[in-house]
């Protein structure tokens, strides 16, 4: 009885979004292939871009179908053990991974690959989930924070050697934890690391380790218990200080040469539209070569002529700024933002916390990818390799966002069941 009725009960306004998404994501991808194809009359032509994509989208039907297939407690039953399986495929792209680009974070079947980091994030949204909902987990216990946080920390530590890029999207799970009780220092405590770091990259470090002390003397003047922060406050600035003055070490011995060049040219420290800021500086003219309403689908010079590298992949969107102009660019992001409210608001009326916390893990991944992807494209974030949801060429990318949202889906569509 609990399944008989799950296509009924299925949020079709999230479908219509993920449909649309899908086949929008198609066409640009279509469009951004044809000035690489010799031989573009054939749709289905695997061995093109929109081909191969193409063939991606017809498999997600029966994904689907198996998603929705199983009972609504089946992800929560065996969520710690989806977990395991996801971080073992992880650790294993140590021995077995293939390089591509430079990063080996592939697995090879042939012609077929498989990225594992994509079908990750809903492992680990699913293993969070089933952490916070245990009755016993209070986070503002410094043990369960500990060991929430290992969840995140688990496969950021095993993706970041291969895709640093891909290890930044789990960060967003801290707004989860936040959601569900983690003090809000954590976050402050991040966004104030990603300043200073950014700020130590622009100015001398004795210089913001100066702004940081005036900071800390302006808060600590209207303390009201300013004697006893005293301490807490030399702590504080030995702290910031200490991380200040290990930027540059970092930075220069730790980050990749590719990583410091997009880094230098974000902030203007370094220009080099032909070499590392050639695709930036590209997608920039070509989302504003777009104007109000686009040249038109498969009539971007831009696109037409191969400027933009990655354009069927990361670049994506640049398509749609060229060809669909900048009111094509405000319906997909307003496609994308009504996805990621929906899922919001679907996640606040389970009835399960499992289902809710795992709703907003979904919002959170969506988020950050249409984001940092479309901050990168516009040039105010640097190039890091993150792809658009639904949109960016990619069959794993493309499966691991359907079994996310799916999942959530199904876990919606049965919480009628659940009384």
């Amino acid at each position: 009885m609990k399944n008989q009725s799950v296509t009924n009960n299925l949020d079709w306004i999230s479908v219509f979004i993920y449909i649309t998404l899908v086949v929008m994501g198609w066409l640009n991808i279509y469009s951004s292939s044809l000035s690489l194809s010799a031989d573009n009359s054939n749709i289905l032509d695997l061995s093109q871009f929109y081909g191969k994509q193409l063939l991606s989208i017809g498999l997600t039907v029966p994904l689907i179908f198996i998603v929705l297939a199983a009972d609504g407690k089946f992800y929560e039953k065996f969520a710690s053990i989806i977990f395991v399986i996801a971080l073992l495929s992880l650790a294993g792209l140590f021995v077995f991974g293939k390089t591509v680009k430079g990063q080996a974070n592939w697995y090879s079947f042939g012609s077929f690959g498989l990225q594992p980091s994509e079908f990750a994030k809903a492992a680990t949204a699913l293993a969070l989930a089933k952490y916070l909902s245990d009755v016993q987990v209070n986070l503002k216990d410094l043990n369960r924070q500990i060991q929430a946080l290992g969840i995140i920390f688990l496969p950021i530590l095993l993706i970041a050697p291969h895709d640093p890029g891909s290890a930044l999207i789990y960060t967003m799970f801290f707004l989860v934890l936040y959601r569900e009780g983690l003090p809000a220092w954590y976050l402050w405590t991040g966004f104030i690391a990603i300043v200073l770091f950014v700020l130590s990259l622009v100015f001398e470090p004795w210089a913001v380790a100066l702004m940081a002390l005036v900071g800390i003397v302006l808060v600590h003047l209207k303390s009201r218990i300013a004697d006893r922060n005293l301490v807490a406050s030399a702590i504080v600035f030995v702290l910031i200080s200490g991380f200040v003055f290990s930027v540059d070490y970092v930075f220069d011995n730790v980050f990749k040469q590719h990583h410091r060049d997009r880094f230098n040219i974000l902030l203007g420290k370094q220009v080099d539209m032909k070499g590392i800021g050639y695709n930036t500086n590209q997608s920039e003219i070509a989302i504003g070569s777009g104007g109000w309403f686009g040249k038109g689908f498969l009539e971007g010079t831009q696109t037409k002529g191969g400027f933009v590298p990655e354009q069927h992949t990361d670049y994506i969107f640049t398509t749609v700024g060229e060809e669909w102009g900048f009111f094509g660019c405000l319906v997909v992001i307003a496609l994308f933002i009504g996805l990621i409210f929906r899922v919001i608001y679907l996640a606040e009326r389970q009835k399960t916390k499992f289902s809710r916390v795992y709703g907003y893990c979904v919002a959170a991944v969506l988020f950050i990818h249409f984001f940092v992807n479309i901050a990168m494209v516009a040039g105010i974030f640097p190039t890091i390799g993150v792809p658009l949801p639904f949109f960016s060429y990619g069959g794993s990318g493309l499966w691991g966002f359907t079994i996310l949202l799916f999942i959530f889906l199904k876990m919606d569509a049965n919480k009628v069941n659940e009384w």
